[in-house]
């Protein structure tokens, strides 16, 4: 029997894309057109949603016709939203099983099979060839991995000379463990948080070249404490990353926040290039 990895056990669950799908249709209509756009409420893992991909493309800045890498791509929000976007193709990696399945579902639905292609593996052993990608991007993936220069390495290998990996990291802070759970983590077990200043020097270590490094946790604070405030006011919205993760995801996005606010947790956005 193949052992599933823990980090695997907290973000699958079965029938994924039937449940967008089936939430989609009721907030849209059911002959609503099943769209990177109309998914985006739903798919993109991160915290702050479709908004935080529109500004890692745009620090990447695809150019139509590249061939793009999402490492841990998850149900494969982001990869069909800038395939969409930018007229790339982008190949997604992701752990868990669900996940690779769920996405392959979804691209279906949208139309997209021939513009995003979804690969299961680990971010440390990227089922790839060497230098088969223009530009590569990951976001909020690290955490859950400890050995985290094996990511930049395996970046490093499948990138083309001259090839651009843009990352958004969520880091560890000056004041201690987040209050878990967290979206990423159940427990600290399945957590790890590198600093921004361990992450810079990772990089460099791996060969990277820093083109930018930015901390970008004070100027996101506002935002964070206001999505804080509503969701403990109001809970969940109807469309949102719960219809995957489920219920949880209310409890796990306040001690995310709450984290961010009490310094617990640092948000770093890099671009780096592989020389050549």
């Amino acid at each position: 029997m193949t052992k599933v990895s823990p980090v695997a056990q907290h973000y699958g669950s079965v029938g994924i894309a039937e449940r967008v799908l089936s939430v989609l249709r009721a907030a849209n209509g059911v002959n609503a057109p099943v769209t990177p756009e109309a998914l985006a409420p739903i798919d993109h893992f991160h915290g702050r949603g479709v908004v935080a991909t529109e500004e890692l493309a745009a620090l990447l800045k695809p150019l139509p016709g590249e061939r793009i890498l999402d490492i841990g791509s998850g149900v494969g929000g982001p990869a069909r939203w800038i395939a969409a976007k930018f007229g790339c193709h982008v190949t997604g990696v992701d752990l868990t099983p669900e996940f690779c399945e769920a996405a392959e579902a979804l691209n279906a639905a949208a139309g997209m099979t021939d513009r995003v292609t979804i690969k299961p593996g680990s971010a440390t052993n990227l089922p790839l060839p060497d230098t088969s990608f223009d530009r590569a991007y990951s976001q909020n993936v690290v955490m859950n991995i400890a050995d985290k220069k094996q990511v930049y390495r395996e970046a490093f290998r499948v990138l083309r000379p001259g090839g651009m990996l843009a990352l958004s990291n969520i880091c560890a802070g000056a004041t201690g463990e987040p209050f878990f759970p967290v979206p990423w983590a159940t427990t600290p077990a399945t957590s790890f948080l590198a600093t921004p200043e361990q992450t810079r020097a990772d990089l460099v270590a791996t060969g990277f070249e820093i083109v930018s490094f930015r901390d970008t946790t004070d100027a996101l604070l506002p935002a964070v404490i206001h999505h804080l405030q509503r969701l403990e006011r109001y809970g969940l919205q109807p469309l949102g990353v719960h219809v995957i993760l489920g219920e949880r995801m209310r409890e796990m996005q306040i001690n995310s926040a709450r984290s961010t606010e009490d310094g617990r947790l640092r948000s770093v956005e890099a671009l780096v290039r592989k020389p050549g």
